[in-house]
């Protein structure tokens, strides 16, 4: 989260595609707000394609230069819409070789958050296809991670941002970036503790949503305090995770919810709701990481 006197730009990645300025727009609007840079980063990954099979491949060097050239095009189509949209935005860009997901990893260690574009693949597509960064920078980032789908969702007036609270640490640093977020765009505030039932029924239902209740409003009491301006509502939903909050989210401004717990991947640290809210929601979605990083 950023501060007054925190320089940290906002990082986003850029698409090849010129029709995908979705994820652009937010990003270049959010660093106006924080009153923070914008970094605009592209990777030109590995050359492993781009040639018809019936002529001969052309050398690594040819085929490392027109990727070069195809990624600076895009900077600086990307660089021309953010100063049309935000012309007083501190704009630098950076084109870098290598894999995407690892350079915007590396990117998130001094950044404010890294802003990436959502295709809405198939969940095979989007866990092992090299189309889409999202899940590994989700998993490993040092920094709030936003997802932003094309195209744009259709919001809802009032405004309105959904953070989903479990009373971890995760989640309480979810909690805050939420409260921050709301405040910036003048919006109100839903704090979702969502409860699902195990399979046995427990002695006393009763009193565990009376628990989890206590524990929702002692969470976001203190915040309410520091952002008297945000309108906040919040609420224990009895369903399952993901479920609820896709659907309480459907015309918000966006989705914030923690980062934690193993996924089934070797290397990947990410959590089963967090995974699930990135394949289904329609809004952007910012994913926190559970330890908060250093200022």
């Amino acid at each position: 989260m950023s501060r007054p006197s925190d320089r940290r730009p906002i990082v986003v990645g850029v698409d090849p595609e010129p029709a995908k300025r979705m994820v652009l727009a937010w990003a270049a609007d959010e660093a106006a707000r924080r009153h923070v840079p914008l970094r605009l980063v592209h990777a030109e990954g590995v050359p492993t394609r781009g040639y018809r099979r019936r002529e001969p491949p052309p050398s690594w060097e040819e085929w490392n230069e027109s990727l070069h050239e195809a990624g600076e095009r895009a900077l600086k189509a990307a660089v021309t819409f953010v100063e049309a949209r935000q012309p007083r935005l501190e704009v630098d860009w950076l084109l870098a070789e290598g894999d995407p997901a690892w350079i915007l990893q590396e990117q998130s260690r001094e950044a404010t958050a890294v802003v990436l574009g959502s295709r809405h693949l198939t969940r095979a597509k989007e866990v092992f296809g090299g189309a889409s960064v999202a899940l590994p920078v989700v998993a490993h980032a040092h920094c709030p991670v936003v997802v932003v789908p094309e195209p744009e969702h259709i919001t809802q007036q009032p405004a309105y941002f959904v953070v989903g609270v479990d009373g971890s640490a995760r989640s309480t640093a979810a909690v805050d970036f939420a409260f921050e977020e709301a405040a910036l765009h003048g919006a109100a505030l839903r704090a979702l503790y969502v409860w699902q039932p195990g399979p046995l029924r427990v002695f006393d239902e009763q009193a565990e949503q009376q628990e989890h209740r206590r524990v929702l409003s002692e969470i976001v009491a203190g915040r309410k305090e520091r952002y008297p301006e945000v309108e906040l509502h919040h609420e224990l939903v009895v369903g399952h995770p993901v479920q609820v909050l896709t659907e309480q989210s459907t015309h918000a401004l966006g989705l914030v919810v923690g980062s934690r717990g193993h996924g089934g991947f070797a290397g990947m640290v990410l959590g089963s709701v967090s995974q699930g809210v990135l394949h289904y929601a329609h809004c952007p979605v910012v994913v926190v990481p559970d330890t908060p990083r250093e200022a």
